[in-house]
């Protein structure tokens, strides 16, 4: 098992975490919160494939994606208050999380052989859209339209990654210096309280 993999399945615990305990606060049922799980984990990867045209989608080939989050309902029903303390630690493997499907969605896009730009943007796709399908069936505002910065970090890791591709052949050391990136910027804007600034035009 590479690495890449094991951290692939390792994000999609947490992601599936994240899903399960907001619907649990949102007093979802056993099958509502395993539902939010799911989309909430696989939902960016699955957008990102049906838009390439790469049938089956990923986890349709490999049960484990399933067993993980199966996992994550389970951890979620039973210690979710102890989950719900570290909701910091969270915070840290969310953000790795979110830079390793960033970095993968753009590599899958690439071997397509699409245009990079596009590649970018299947990055991002795959790393937040999960979130915002979690979001908006629990009738919140997606994450990435609040001033939080999120996407924004997942397009300056991705950026990294095609970048230094053009300088450097070794591939392990682009994703974990990518990765790197997304969650150094992340970590220091929710630290700073950064944001994009935006104006009202009137």
């Amino acid at each position: 098992m590479s690495w890449v993999y094991a951290f692939d399945l390792f994000g999609t615990l947490v992601f599936a975490i994240s899903g399960v305990l907001t619907a649990v606060e949102k007093k979802f049922d056993l099958v509502g919160a395993a539902i939010i799980g799911f989309v909430t984990a696989l939902g960016g990867g699955t957008i990102r494939d049906l838009l390439l045209g790469r049938t089956p989608v990923g986890w349709l080939k490999d049960i484990h994606y399933l067993l993980v989050i199966l996992v994550a309902v389970l951890l979620c029903f039973l210690f979710r208050v102890h989950i719900q303390k570290l909701r910091k630690s969270m915070f840290f493997f969310d953000s790795l999380g979110i830079g390793l499907f960033s970095i993968m969605g753009t590599q899958i896009g690439l071997s397509f052989g699409i245009s990079t730009p596009y590649a970018i943007l299947l990055g991002i796709v795959s790393a937040v859209f999960g979130g915002v399908l979690r979001d908006v069936l629990t009738n919140e505002i997606p994450l990435i339209f609040r001033k939080e910065i999120y996407a924004t970090a997942c397009l300056a890791g991705a950026v990294c990654y095609v970048g230094l591709g053009y300088i450097s052949p070794f591939e392990q050391i682009h994703m974990i210096v990518s990765m790197g990136l997304v969650f150094l910027i992340r970590y220091l804007s929710v630290r700073h309280d950064w944001s994009l600034p935006f104006k009202t035009i009137h």
